[in-house]
């Protein structure tokens, strides 16, 4: 019996991997602008997340291992500060409309994310690329709802800023220019 609840569970855990293993690892990919770091950070919570599994199916076990994700990349930047710095990395910007400009683009977004603080960069990623509302952000990062919405205003402010964020035309983003970048 014991064996069969077994290979039921990592059946279960199999079908999530698939069904969820793209999204997490573009969620990491996103927090640290690093595709290596980020496939070893949601490799790392995946393996949590299986030793748990049997807690975690009743519940949301993408938000669960989403959280996790989220913790991981929390923890690596902890040990981060007392071993080494991160280097700023300017993308080329390619003028045609193919592969590679969109590869520019996602290597302008992750130089973007890399201008703000841990925290605003999870709750942008939270709230734009995971499509969660403030509430739920604020429930996965165990914070204050306004605390979200100060924090994204803040973080938005920043990117508009930004003049690799500025139109073609070369004119800074307005407070009300909707920056989209498609990842």
């Amino acid at each position: 019996m014991k064996r069969e609840q077994r290979q039921r569970q990592d059946d279960e855990f199999s079908e999530f991997v698939a069904g969820s293993g793209r999204q997490l690892l573009r969620l990491a990919e996103l927090l640290t602008g690093d595709p290596d770091r980020a496939k070893d950070i949601v490799q790392s919570a995946l393996e949590r997340a299986y030793l748990h599994w049997h807690r975690i199916t009743g519940d949301d076990p993408t938000a669960y291992v989403r959280r996790i994700v989220v913790n991981q990349h929390r923890d690596w930047w902890r040990r981060l500060r007392n071993h080494e710095l991160p280097v700023e990395h300017t993308p080329d910007r390619p003028l045609s409309d193919d592969l590679a400009e969109r590869q520019a683009e996602r290597a302008l977004l992750h130089q973007a994310l890399g201008t703000l603080t841990r925290r605003e960069r999870t709750v942008v990623v939270l709230r734009y690329y995971g499509d969660l509302s403030e509430a739920a952000v604020a429930a996965e990062l165990g914070i204050a709802q306004g605390t979200v919405k100060s924090t994204l205003h803040r973080a938005m402010s920043k990117l508009r800023a930004l003049p690799e964020l500025a139109d073609r035309s070369g004119v800074p983003a307005s407070p009300t220019t909707h920056i989209e970048v498609t990842v």
